[in-house]
């Protein structure tokens, strides 16, 4: 059964931010986020997990793991989350901060902001879409 990280995404105040990074990280080889605690549900995370990240305190955007590393400097071992480069924009869903990363069970994942789209578009009946920033705020007074 599959699992999901959520994170902080420090320093980075949008999702084409964090793009921008990344690309430049790629060029490096495989993008590894580093972490201190190292998964112990690691098979369910590698079972389609991802890493999702919150940014200005929504959940904005995910990324698949496609492998964890052991990894070691002065202060001991540490968790290398190996991260598929496309970033897939989510429905935004307010999370407080916290430190480090928390498990996120499927069921409370956002969706995907291209599997939204879809469904609107199969929608005749739709007339206007809503940005992610709108839902968000609607969603936060407690009107959606």
């Amino acid at each position: 059964m599959t699992v999901h990280l959520i994170k902080v995404c420090v320093g980075i105040s949008s999702v084409q931010q964090l793009r921008s990074s990344q690309e430049r990280r790629l060029i490096a080889g495989d993008l590894c986020h580093v972490t201190k605690q190292r998964p112990q549900r690691e098979a369910e995370l590698l079972d389609g997990g991802s890493l999702y990240w919150i940014i200005k305190g929504n959940i904005a955007v995910r990324q698949r793991i496609t492998a964890l590393e052991r990894l070691y400097d002065g202060e001991g071992e540490k968790c290398g989350l190996i991260l598929d480069p496309e970033l897939v924009e989510t429905e935004l869903v307010q999370r407080g901060p916290h430190q480090g990363w928390r498990y996120l069970e499927v069921a409370d994942a956002p969706r995907d902001l291209r599997d939204i789209v879809e469904e609107a578009n199969g929608d005749e009946d739709t007339e206007g879409e809503m940005s992610p920033e709108m839902a968000a705020e609607l969603r936060e007074l407690g009107l959606i």
